[in-house]
């Protein structure tokens, strides 16, 4: 090995054998939630910490109830559309909703959602409950 190649080698890292977690969503079933035709599937969760990652799938018809981002929210749209207030999101769009965020979600068509949060939403009922999903 001549010194560039020793040089090279020095810099490459060592992979960590055991250190990705590969998760076959298209094999796991959908979950149902509190909410009538949402589902989900929890691709990573941290309950210490807060944190999730999960696709959603809203049925057609589907509501979420108003609720509040504690912390960064960030969702793609993989399939069908998702509206509040500010807009309509369809399949290729991107959504990040800052901390404090208040919303409600509805969907006509359906949808399938990736979404990452920090920490659990916080849900307003009629009866003042407050929690995540």
């Amino acid at each position: 090995m001549d010194t560039k190649e020793k040089m090279v080698a020095r810099r490459t890292p060592e992979p960590t054998i055991g250190g990705s977690f590969y998760i076959r969503a298209g094999e796991m079933e959908w979950k149902p939630t509190r909410f009538d035709k949402v589902s989900m599937k929890i691709l990573y969760e941290d309950k210490e910490k807060g944190e999730m990652t999960c696709m959603i799938k809203l049925d057609p018809g589907a509501y979420i109830p108003f609720h509040q981002h504690p912390e960064l929210e960030q969702a793609y749209m993989l399939a069908g559309s998702m509206e509040d207030h500010d807009g309509v999101a369809r399949a290729g769009d991107f959504i990040w909703r800052k901390a404090g965020s208040r919303h409600d979600n509805t969907s006509k068509e359906g949808a399938i959602i990736l979404a990452v949060y920090r920490k659990p939403n916080l849900y307003y009922h009629a009866t003042g409950e407050t929690s995540g999903f």
